[in-house]
């Protein structure tokens, strides 16, 4: 039972991450159409968090008392998870390249790592440590970071960790145990209360905020601008979010978030095939690696599981599941 739940974990980890590199590919015209980044995520946020919400009302129809017990977890997933992750990046874009803020947030899976051996003052497994180096290894391919030093500066830096920060606890969040409290419950509330407040954040100037209203050109027509947002909403937020979060909850952190590496090369492969996009050897080879990676931290949790199997005995039986 324990394997089966993996297996679907897995392939539910998988469909989020392809419905989140997708948001790339259709928010590309709302930005050049005269959209700010900020207003573009807060817009996707409120009206993801809208078509989540009548089933999450459905889900926990007559269970209101999970949502109160859960309220310190939806509140760290919309501030930290929705808002505070895409702020930091949003500030750190704007000061260094994107490549390299993209890299540096997609390092979370290793501070995952990181902080499990941290906290459990136990060294990983090597398949851990040798997935980790691979599929780092396979980002800096499929990312491929340019702009030297002259094109980095200490604050830029500082944002893009802080977004990697963000990004591991969006995980850790998401892997909690839900508590009677729906995974789409979560990902519905966590989006309408972290579109609020970054909402609020542009009203009050801190960050650029514009929006326009007129025909954008998505793939070559001209189309209304609702339309590219609409499908960021549903596709790339509200479905992306929601199985995200029922992936985290069946595989632990670690592994989720290391199969969420396959995010950035679902974005590549959509940019070249909707946009028109170059894809080079070295981003193949990336992507391949990647999914070496995420197979050796796979391994891992395969033999835990085996380990807990009933009539199972020894040490290993007892651990948590660190991250």
């Amino acid at each position: 039972m324990k394997r089966s739940s993996t297996s679907a974990g897995l392939v539910i980890a998988v469909i989020a991450a392809a419905a989140f590199g997708a948001s790339g590919a259709f928010a590309k015209p709302l930005l050049e159409a005269g959209w700010s980044p900020a207003a573009a995520v807060t817009a996707r946020a409120m009206v993801g968090g809208l078509v989540l919400a009548p089933v999450a009302l459905v889900a926990i129809r007559g269970r209101w008392s999970a949502l109160w017990r859960a309220r310190w977890r939806v509140l760290a997933m919309a501030f930290i998870g929705v808002a505070g992750t895409q702020l930091a990046y949003f500030a750190a874009i704007q000061r260094i390249p994107v490549g390299t803020a993209i890299l540096i947030e997609y390092m979370a899976p290793l501070l995952l790592v990181g902080f499990a051996w941290a906290y459990t003052r136990r060294m990983p497994r090597a398949v851990v440590l040798v997935g980790s180096v691979i599929a780092l290894a396979g980002l800096v391919l499929v990312v491929s970071p340019r702009g030297g030093s002259a094109g980095l500066d200490a604050l830029g830096l500082v944002f893009a960790l802080a977004s990697m920060v963000g990004c591991a606890i969006y995980y850790l969040v998401a892997a909690r145990p839900g508590d009677g409290l729906p995974a789409v419950a979560l990902a519905a509330f966590g989006l309408l209360v972290g579109g609020l407040m970054l909402g609020l954040v542009g009203i009050v100037g801190l960050v650029p905020f514009t929006m326009t209203f007129h025909q954008v050109l998505l793939f070559g027509a001209l189309v209304p601008w609702w339309v590219p947002l609409l499908i960021v909403a549903v596709v790339a937020t509200a479905i992306a979010y929601a199985t995200s979060i029922t992936a985290t909850e069946m595989l632990g952190s670690r592994l989720a978030s290391f199969v969420g590496l396959l995010e950035v090369v679902a974005a590549t492969f959509y940019a070249w095939l909707l946009l028109g996009e170059r894809l080079t050897l070295p981003q193949l080879a990336g992507g391949a690696l990647i999914l070496v990676g995420i197979g050796f931290v796979r391994s891992e949790r395969a033999e835990a599981e085996v380990a807990i199997e009933p009539g199972a005995v020894g040490r290993e039986a007892a651990l948590p599941d660190a991250a």
